[in-house]
């Protein structure tokens, strides 16, 4: 498979994030399962502050229920870097993030990844249709004919 890192103009939202010391490994770079905290702080961050998501209190939570990951070059501490981040696919009670992390600046991608949030009803843990506000937040980074990843499935539209 010839994997292409993405670029930095296929994605509609950064989210800044520094590396921790703790986040190297005994290689010296970003340990591989760190990116997808990378990812995880990116969406919910998004998603509390654009979606007005409330994970304490809200009725509404999201489970992680597939995630995946390319990496093409490494980064380590200390290090300023920027998760981009669209929806591949929005469905009623699910989305599709794709996202790619990006030292500061720079165009192309260091990996790109996906992960699919169903949202569920906090009490029952059943899958529940996206509350408007963040079902708004979403469509705003739906993508429409992008540069395909790695993982890509079919785009809306």
């Amino acid at each position: 498979m010839n994997l292409q890192p993405q670029l930095r103009t296929d994605y509609l939202h950064f989210q800044p994030i520094t590396t921790r010391w703790h986040d190297n490994d005994l290689y010296g770079h970003v340990n591989n399962v760190v990116y997808y905290s990378y990812f995880d702080s990116a969406v919910n961050r998004y998603l509390i502050e654009v979606g007005g998501l409330d994970i304490h209190d809200g009725a509404v939570v999201g489970f992680v229920v597939s995630s995946s990951c390319d990496y093409f070059a490494s980064i380590a501490f200390p290090e300023a870097i920027e998760v981009g981040l669209r929806v591949g696919k929005l469905g009623n009670s699910s989305v599709q993030y794709e996202l790619a992390i990006f030292k500061h600046g720079e165009t192309e991608a260091c990996a790109a990844g996906r992960f699919v949030h169903v949202f569920v009803d906090r009490a029952s843990n059943r899958p529940v249709a996206l509350p408007a506000p963040l079902r708004e937040a979403l469509q705003q980074l739906v993508v429409t004919g992008a540069s395909p990843g790695p993982d890509s499935i079919p785009r809306n539209g």
